[in-house]
This record gives structure tokens, C-alpha cells and sequence, in this order.
């Protein structure tokens, strides 16, 4: 069965209640005010009016205070409003027309034009709605598809990290620990106002969910070398460097041939692969940046990565306590690390001592 649609009639004057009640219930159902108050309740009632038909020149409210008042109601904003008014200048017509109206039919009334005009803006009212449902209908699938690719992306990430695991003597726990130092360090940092822009809430998602890559360039490097029991050579260190580059090279190839290249975690993801050894006075590796030519967020995975390596058991030395840890970071302060980063580190190091507990290895 096709709905009734409602009209609300709203005029002070019996007789032009009766005429347009008279015209148009035949095909809608008829609701009648002859204030502006009690328009404003019918307005709210139930059902609601699909479209009102309003009079201009009433004692108390007037047209275009009613039709301001509803405008202003979310509840109330969407109802179509036709003026019909005995005020017949331009004028009237804009000035009505500006209130939010979206017609304006003079008095005397034609019959035929009351019809066809109430009839079409029904029509073009039911299409806005279901382009509006339409439209909502499609943010959801591509809400719930976006989604889906970042779960993908979530996977994907952690599973590469996990690849570059199999080969080296590092834990998934060192993965865990320096991704959430990253996003901890970001959020302090961020109250920096130098770094309030860089820092938005997706970029600390982006560089927390792209952290774990931060050494996926091993993967590359020969077992004699990557599990080698003791001190490396010069040499040996020397192609063990070049893990920076080839995680860089392999993330920029995925990089380019990705649609979103401005906001991508692939780029966060190469900045950290090749710049989390890098170091403030230029005397990092691989290609001996300074300062701020550093990105961000390789100057962020630096200080998480050499915490965690402090801390953690490696067949060259023994595990450092938080303290002796901490103090060699603060020691870095201005040649290895950038000082506003470490002084971000200084106000959370007790978060830094929680994360090595909590995901301990």
C-alpha cells in the first residue's frame, strides 16, 4: 500500500483553510493550523508533515518566524515550506525565499498550480531522500571496506615483521616494545606546538602500525653475518648497514605502487626502514643526514630502537637496567638524538620502563 503522504496547512483565515483542505485531501491527508504556535506542534507531530503550505501575515508568529523556527530544528529543517501569501511584491517573494522556503504562490490561489507545484516538490523531496539513504548506504560499505583494507594492511605488516624475525636473533617482543615506545613518544612530543601539526591522531596510528617493519631490510642480509655469535668485523658491519637501504627499497617499490602515496603507512614505513639509523650530528648511516633532514619519524624509531637494544640481552652484552639505559639515551641528547625528542623521552620514561615489563621477552 503506497503512504499517505501528510500536508500541513498553517493560515489565520477559516476560508483558506477550507479551500486548500478542499483541493488537496482528495490525494494527501490534511493536518490544519491557524497559528503560528500550533504549527509548530503539528510540525512535531506524528507523522510528521511531508510538506507545510504556510500564510505569511498571522496575528502572533508570522509566516516567516515559523518558517525560521523550523529551519533551525533539526527535527523540523528538512519539511519543504511553500509560502502562500497575499503579499504579492518581489520582495515578499525573496524575502521569503531567503527564510529557507523553497516555493512562494501569491493569493489569490490557482487551484491547478497549488496541485502541480505541491505535487512536484513531493517528488523531488522523496528523491532527495532516497539519494540521502543511497548515499548512506554507500559511506557504509565503504566504511566497512576501508576497514577490511586496514585489517589487511594490519596482517601484512605483521606478518613481514615476523618474516624478518625467522632470520635474526631479535623477539617478536622487541616489536611489540618499540612500536608502542614510537606511539608514546609521538603523543608527548605532539605537545610540543612545533610538532602539533605533524602529529595528528592518524599519523601516531600510521607510525605505530608501520614501526614493526623498522628492520624488515635483514631479511636480506646473509645468516653468516645477521646470526653471527660474537662481535662483527668492520666488513661485516659494513654490509650489516646496508639492512637500512634494502627494507628503504623494497618498501619504496610497494610504496609506488600504491593509490595513496601522501598519507600511505608505506611511506612512514620506508622513513623508519631507512632513517632509524641515522643520527642528529650526521654520523648515522646510510646516508649521514643532520638534524631535521632526518624524518620525523626516524628520529622517533631512533630512540625507541636503542632503548630496547640497551635493555635487551645481545651475544656481544649483557642487558642494561632501565636507568643505565636512560642515562646513555639522555647522554645522546643533541649528537645521536634529537634533543626535542629526548626531552619528550625524559617525561615518559616511566611509560618506556612499563612497556619493557609489560612485553617483557
Amino acid at each position: 500500500m503506497k503512504e499517505e503522504k501528510v500536508i500541513l496547512v498553517v493560515d489565520d483565515e477559516p476560508i483558506n483553510i477550507v479551500v486548500l483542505s478542499d483541493l488537496l485531501k482528495t490525494q494527501y491527508r490534511v493536518l490544519v493550523a491557524t497559528n503560528g504556535e500550533q504549527a509548530l506542534l503539528r510540525a512535531h507531530s506524528d507523522p510528521k508533515p511531508d510538506l507545510i503550505l504556510l500564510d505569511i501575515m498571522m496575528p502572533g508568529m508570522s509566516g516567516l518566524e515559523v518558517c525560521q523556527a523550523l529551519k533551525e530544528d533539526p527535527e523540523t529543517q528538512e519539511i519543504p515550506i511553500i509560502f502562500v501569501s497575499a503579499m504579492s511584491e518581489e520582495m515578499d517573494e525573496t524575502h521569503g525565499l531567503a527564510t529557507g522556503a523553497i516555493d512562494y504562490i501569491t493569493k489569490p490561489i490557482s487551484p491547478a498550480i497549488v496541485s502541480a507545484r505541491v505535487k512536484n516538490h513531493l517528488e523531488l523531496q522523496a528523491a532527495r531522500k532516497k539519494l540521502k539513504q543511497q548515499n548512506e548506504l554507500l559511506e557504509e560499505k565503504v566504511q566497512q571496506r576501508t576497514q577490511e583494507v586496514q585489517v589487511t594492511r594490519d596482517i601484512s605488516i605483521m606478518a613481514l615483521a615476523s618474516l624478518a624475525e625467522t632470520r635474526d636473533n631479535e623477539t617478536g617482543a622487541h616489536i611489540l616494545r618499540t612500536q608502542r615506545y614510537v606511539k608514546a613518544l609521538a603523543l608527548e612530543l605532539r605537545k610540543n606546538q612545533k610538532y602539533k601539526d605533524q602529529l595528528s591522531d592518524e599519523t601516531i596510528d600510521l607510525l605505530f602500525k608501520s614501526a614493526p617493519l623498522h628492520d624488515i631490510g635483514k631479511v636480506g642480509i646473509p645468516d653468516s653475518i645477521l646470526l653471527k655469535p660474537g662481535k662483527l668485523t668492520d666488513e661485516e658491519f659494513t654490509v650489516m648497514k646496508t639492512h637500512a637501504e634494502l627494507g628503504s627499497d623494497a618498501l619504496l617499490r610497494a610504496e609506488e605502487g600504491s593509490d595513496d602515496q601522501d598519507s600511505s603507512f608505506l611511506r612512514y614505513a620506508r622513513e623508519i626502514a631507512q632513517c632509524h639509523h641515522e643520527k642528529w650530528d650526521g654520523s648515522g648511516y646510510p646516508a649521514g643526514l643532520t638534524g631535521e633532514a632526518i624524518p620525523l619519524s626516524g628520529r622517533l624509531m631512533a630512540v625507541a630502537d636503542v632503548y630496547d637494544a640497551l635493555i635487551s640481552k645481545r651475544v656481544y652484552k649483557p642487558a642494561f637496567d632501565h636507568d643505565k639505559a636512560s642515562g646513555i639515551l639522555k647522554e645522546g641528547r643533541g649528537n645521536h638524538f634529537d634533543p626535542d625528542v629526548i626531552d619528550a623521552y625524559i617525561m615518559i620514561e616511566d611509560q618506556f620502563r612499563q612497556i619493557a615489563t609489560d612485553f617483557k621477552d
